[in-house]
């Protein structure tokens, strides 16, 4: 078995590959130490000569720096020893040497790990594509950029940090630079921020090339689960759900709206568009500007005559609940969207609840992903390595410890109750304390961490309590834990990052007692809180209490235990049993197992969303970044008219409606009365196609030559732009409610993920043909004006408020015609949905 355990060891074989290595950086200790400060500083220099030759290929810049590495980490070596009075160990060198493949280093508590990734940064940062390194908190980055400055400027690099109260600018400045250091949080909301400016001038970040993440399993495994996301309020006001409402109230059917109870579509008539530009005081409700206006009136139109209470819908104690079709049951939590359950409540007059809308999301998962190289630090990951590789590609690499471990990791200690398990702690607590040896007690929960405390307090022993709410406090608390008679109550998390060290006489006394007051569910954080103790060769001590009363404990039928425990008259004892610290392994295994599953589940969902992503910010971007999109603008006019005319057109002539189609291209693509009759009866296809794109054009000409060449680029960047973020988030909030209810899809035997894959996609290309519908449509047909034209009504403006009488004289109002829309074209109100399944249903 040990042999087999030799040859399979990939760990064993992956530390002699990185001692193969490490030994040629040491080779070169003694030549650089003859360096000047200027020669040293010269080396910077001549690497980035090598990798400036081929800026533009990044995978034999990658070969280059595989070549350098044993130089590079031996002028890090130098000059860490003289800025810093810190020089790498062997070990350090093999973990940062890991950094560099791509992978994690597991290194013990107190071994150096900021120390160890500065010399894969500084060796990635030579390329000019920059490196993040990510610490947990902003005290953390706070700090480590200001120490490690010294080091990378010295060897003419540039360090930047990234905090959250920053502006664009300096945030700019701050990823401009060789090494930014920032948290994963301020990392991955400037980058869906990024991805919603209308300028290139507006990013902050260059494209993500090559991060160090400390504490690498707390980020992309403890908050795994947690998405990113930036959400604003909904765009629409109570205030316009309540004068919609009190609008369509005074309609009258027929000769203000029609409803088609077949068809369930309800609409304005000229004399309804009328009445409404006079109550909302417009000169045209179909004005691109007055979209929101008529986009309530239609939901209130909706709500008032569409939809029956207790058919549809019941009011219970002030709430508008959706009454399932199906089953007749009602659907708490659900709420219809786009603002109809809006126009339901302005109808009942019951509270109108604001929605928040999601603009952009994204989870840590595939945040990190989109980096060409990741690495990561930590003292615990190898419990998650098959999480590791699964999800980010990176092995975790052991790295052994630069003295030997002298910590004393004594057995589990078991009690029937919590009480008893606290009484123990607190006598353990106070006879240590007696001795003057510092104490670290940790806790799985804030309350029991306040529980302690207060037995501690009526036992006479002066601590501190450790929230984690104040980073600079909790770091200054943590490295004053390893003092002389110093108690330190703390949560298993807290105070990552930063060392205890030992006073004064501490180590005579048998150095740091860790006490756990309780397992939990991750192996990993036991190992974390256990860590805390025996750096670098310290002496120490850990032991964890549990009662049969815990959660865990529970998980693994501590009942039998507890009665075995009664029987035997050992209710009120301590029960020290490899066995059951075995089984509490055992279930811990069990739940990383689940969250393990939860996690992946929530990845599964969200690389739907990825793939998705990556197209509309791929567009976003190309539009952004060209100086001229006329093409991509005509590209989706054309998608849009092809497409319409086919589905109208590629059919029995005696099935056209060819009314309703003439009346579609004039909404859509023409000015009304550009086309006649004559352009659609019995004409080919693309006879059709090339004459409505024909007319399209001159219109896109005469707005420039209304605007000007270069307005009109900005106008058409604008409109493409506008409807592309509007059409996707009204999308994520799409995907959000699907997602909600799709695990339901299970009990008829479905697989819920395959269904959301294929409704996902099937609601992707729809989307993506609302965007060039709209787009096509928002530029043909909104109006523009030239800057001369604009003075003039300014000048009119003023000249009718300063008039006597005070009157207002009407805009003759447009005749609009009614608007009849196919069942399967997209919908006029721009949701991206076909017209049956949105306003139409």
């Amino acid at each position: 078995m040990s042999m087999l355990r030799k040859l399979f060891d990939g760990n064993k074989r992956e530390l002699k590959s990185l001692e193969k290595e490490m030994k040629k950086v040491l080779a070169l200790e003694e030549r650089y130490s003859t360096y000047s400060d200027s020669e040293l500083q010269q080396e910077t220099e001549k690497f980035k000569a090598k990798l400036t030759e081929h800026s533009e290929d990044r995978k034999k810049q990658d070969k280059i720096l595989d070549q350098i590495l044993p130089e590079a980490f031996a002028v890090v070596r130098e000059a860490s020893q003289r800025t810093l009075e810190m020089k790498p160990f062997p070990v350090q060198i093999m973990g940062g040497i890991a950094l560099h493949k791509g992978d994690i280093a597991e290194m013990k508590t107190g071994e150096g790990k900021t120390l160890t990734a500065t010399m894969p940064v500084y060796l990635n940062a030579l390329t000019g594509r920059g490196v993040h390194v990510i610490t947990v908190n902003e005290y953390l980055s706070s700090v480590q950029s200001e120490e490690m400055a010294k080091l990378y400027n010295f060897l003419g690099l540039t360090v930047g940090l990234n905090l959250n109260q920053k502006n664009s600018e300096e945030k700019r400045e701050a990823y401009n630079c060789d090494i930014t250091y920032t948290t994963n949080n301020e990392l991955g909301f400037d980058y869906l921020r990024d991805n919603m400016v209308a300028y290139k001038e507006d990013r902050v970040q260059r494209p993500l090339n090559y991060c160090v993440v400390d504490e690498v399993d707390s980020i992309l495994i403890d908050e795994a689960r947690t998405p990113l996301i930036i959400s604003g309020q909904a765009d629409e006001r109570v205030t316009e759900y309540q004068q919609a409402q009190l609008f369509v109230s005074t309609l009258k059917k027929e000769q203000d709206y029609t409803y088609d109870v077949r068809k369930n579509t309800i609409l304005l008539t000229e004399d309804g568009m009328t009445k409404a530009e006079k109550w909302y005081k417009l000169d045209n409700l179909y004005d691109v500007k007055n979209v929101s206006t008529l986009h309530h009136i239609n939901q209130a139109l909706k709500a008032n005559y569409t939809m029956e209470r207790n058919v549809d819908y019941v009011v219970n104690d002030g709430e508008v609940l959706i009454v399932d079709k199906f089953t007749g049951r009602t659907m708490p939590g659900r709420r219809f969207s786009e603002g109809l359950h809006q126009a339901l409540e302005a109808k009942e007059a019951v509270e109108i609840q604001r929605e928040s809308k999601t603009l952009a999301s994204i989870t840590f998962q595939n945040f990190f992903r989109l980096y060409n190289k990741l690495s990561g630090m930590t003292g615990t990951a190898k419990t998650e390595e098959e999480e590791f590789l699964d999800i980010y590609n990176m092995r975790v690499t052991q790295i052994p410890t630069n003295r030997p471990v002298q910590r004393e990791d004594l057995n589990d200690r078991i009690y029937s109750t919590k009480d008893n398990k606290y009484k123990a702690v607190i006598e353990e607590v106070v006879e240590r304390y007696k001795r003057g040896q510092p104490v670290l007690i940790g806790t799985v929960a804030v309350e029991t961490s306040e529980i302690i405390s207060d037995l501690l307090r009526r036992a006479g022993v002066r601590h501190n309590v450790l929230n984690a709410k104040n980073h600079e406090q909790e770091a200054q608390i943590v490295e004053d834990a390893g003092q002389r008679g110093q108690v330190t109550i703390a949560t298993n998390m807290a105070g990552r990052g930063t060392d205890i060290k030992l006073g004064e006489g501490v180590r005579e006394l048998g150095g740091l007692a860790v006490i756990g007051t309780e397992r939990h569910e991750s192996r990993r954080i036991d190992d974390q809180l256990r860590g805390r103790s025996g750096r670098q060769g310290d002496v120490g001590v850990s032991t964890f209490y549990l009662s049969l009363e815990d959660d865990l404990m529970k998980r693994f039928g501590s009942e039998r235990i507890q009665a075995m425990m009664e029987k035997l008259g050992m209710e009120n004892e301590m029960l020290e049993s490899r066995f059951i610290t075995r089984n509490v392994e055992s279930a811990q295994k069990r739940v990383e197992g689940n969250n393990f599953d939860a996690r992946k589940r929530v990845l599964e969902y969200d690389e739907v969303l990825r793939t998705q992503r990556e197209i509309i910010y791929g567009e976003r971007n190309e539009i952004i970044d060209k100086k001229d999109v006329r093409d991509l603008l005509h590209g989706m006019i054309d998608n849009s008219i092809e497409r319409t005319i086919h589905y109208y057109n590629d059919q029995d002539s005696s099935m056209i409606d060819y009314e309703t189609f003439k009346e579609l291209l004039e909404q859509y693509y023409v000015r009304e009365g550009e086309i006649e009759m004559d352009d659609l009866v019995g004409q080919s296809t693309e006879s059709i196609i090339e004459l409505i794109k024909e007319k399209a054009y001159k219109e896109l000409e005469r707005k420039e030559e209304i605007l000007t060449p270069e307005r009109m680029r900005q106008f058409e960047r604008m409109m493409m732009l506008r409807t592309i973020d509007q059409k996707w988030t009204e999308h994520i909030d799409s995907m959000d409610q699907l997602r909600t209810g799709i695990h339901l899809r299970s009990y008829g035997q479905i697989n819920p993920l395959r269904e959301y894959q294929n409704e996902g996609l099937e609601m992707f290309e729809e989307m993506m043909n609302a965007i060039e519908d709209s787009t096509a449509r928002m530029t043909l047909k909104s109006e523009v004006q030239s800057d001369e034209e604009i003075k003039r009504e300014q000048v009119v403006d003023k000249n009718k408020m300063q008039a006597s009488d005070g009157k207002k004289k009407m805009k003759k109002q447009p005749v609009v015609k009614k608007q009849t829309v196919g069942r399967n074209d997209p919908c006029p109100c721009g949701s991206g949905k076909k017209y049956k399944n949105c306003h139409g249903a």
